[in-house]
C-alpha cells in the first residue's frame, strides 16, 4: 500500500505578516504530481475556504489572520482520492501603521540576524529605533537592522519606532513586538540548515525541503530551509527539489557525533554539502566550531 501524498502550501506573493490592505498569495500543490486531474480545497483553522489552485486574499483585512492550509483531490472512476493536509501557513494581517519583519526560525548563535521595520506606506524614513525588551539597541536611517554575533542574551521580545518628516511636522510609529529566538550550547537541540544557491534567469519561489536521518524522513516537506531536531549520532542530510522546473538534488551525507566508529572529534570542522551548488550545514554545540 502506497503511503498517503501531501499537499504542500506555498506563499508565492506577499509575506506572512502584511499591513492590511495588502495581498497575499497562496498556492497548493502535489509534489511529483503535476496532473490535471488534481483539485485542491483551501482552509483556514477549521473553516473551508475555496476550491483552487492559488487562493488570494486581496486588500486583506485584520479579521482574516489565521492558519491557511491546503488538500489535494483527486475523482477517480472508484472514489475520491484524498491527499494529507499540507503544513500550515500563518498569515497575520496588521491594521497598524509599522510591522517588525523578523526571522519565523530560530537563529544560532555566532549567526547575523537582519530585522525590518516597514511603514505603511513607504514613506522615506529619517530615524529607525530598534528595541530589544524594552532598551534600545541601535538606531538609524535606513529600515534595514542587523544584529551580527548572536549570543543567548539576543534572544526575547523586539521592536522598532520609525519616523518620517511630514508636512509640517514628524511623524513617528510603533510596530508589534516580534519574538526571536536563539540556538546555542546550552541546548539539547540543533538545527539542520539547507542552503541553496541556483543559478536561474529568474527567481525561483518554489523550493521544496526535507531532511534526513539514517535513512529516515526527519518530517514532511516544507518550504523552510531549516528544522531544529533534537541532538543525535547519526548521518544527516538534505534534498531540495523545485517541481517548477523538474529539479531534485540531494546533498552527501554529513555524520555527527559517533557513527560506524567516527569519533565526534570528525565534526569539530564544519562541513559544506553541495545541494544545487548549494551548503548544507548542521549546527551543535558552539564548541565545537573551534
Amino acid at each position: 500500500m502506497r503511503a498517503p501524498l501531501t499537499a504542500v502550501a506555498e506563499l508565492v506573493n506577499g509575506g506572512p505578516r502584511i499591513f492590511s490592505g495588502e495581498r497575499v498569495r497562496l498556492k497548493c500543490s502535489v509534489p511529483g504530481k503535476v496532473s490535471a486531474e488534481w483539485r485542491y480545497q483551501w482552509f483556514r483553522g477549521g473553516e473551508q475556504l475555496q476550491e483552487s489552485e492559488y487562493f488570494v486574499l486581496w486588500k486583506a483585512r485584520p479579521q482574516q489572520s489565521g492558519k491557511y492550509y491546503c488538500q489535494g483531490l483527486r475523482t477517480t472512476w472508484i472514489s475520491t482520492q484524498h491527499t494529507l493536509h499540507s503544513l500550515p501557513i500563518e498569515i497575520e494581517v496588521d491594521g497598524g501603521w509599522a510591522i517588525l519583519q523578523a526571522p519565523p526560525l530560530p537563529m544560532l548563535v555566532g549567526e547575523t540576524m537582519t530585522l525590518m521595520c516597514r511603514v505603511r506606506g513607504n514613506p522615506r524614513l529619517t530615524e529607525v529605533i530598534l528595541y530589544k525588551d524594552g532598551v534600545e539597541l541601535q538606531r538609524q536611517s535606513g529600515p534595514e537592522l542587523c544584529v551580527t554575533n548572536l549570543t543567548l542574551q539576543h534572544h526575547g521580545s523586539y521592536w522598532c519606532r520609525a519616523s518620517w518628516d511630514g508636512l509640517r511636522q514628524t511623524n513617528s510609529v510603533i510596530s508589534v513586538a516580534a519574538s526571536v529566538s536563539i540556538i546555542g550550547e546550552v541546548d539539547n537541540r540543533m538545527l539542520l540548515v539547507c542552503h541553496v544557491q541556483l543559478n536561474a534567469r529568474e527567481p525561483v519561489s518554489h523550493i521544496h525541503y526535507y531532511f534526513y536521518q539514517d535513512g529516515l524522513s526527519l518530517g514532511l516537506a516544507s518550504s523552510q530551509d531549516r528544522v531544529t531536531v533534537l541532538r543525535d549520532s547519526g548521518r544527516y542530510w538534505c534534498k531540495a527539489s523545485i517541481p517548477t522546473l523538474g529539479l531534485k538534488r540531494l546533498s552527501e551525507p554529513v555524520p555527527y557525533g559517533r557513527v560506524t566508529g567516527e569519533h565526534s572529534e570528525h565534526t569539530r570542522n564544519q562541513k559544506k554539502i553541495v545541494v544545487m551548488q548549494s551548503l548544507f550545514r548542521r549546527i551543535h554545540n558552539a564548541d565545537q566550531w573551534r
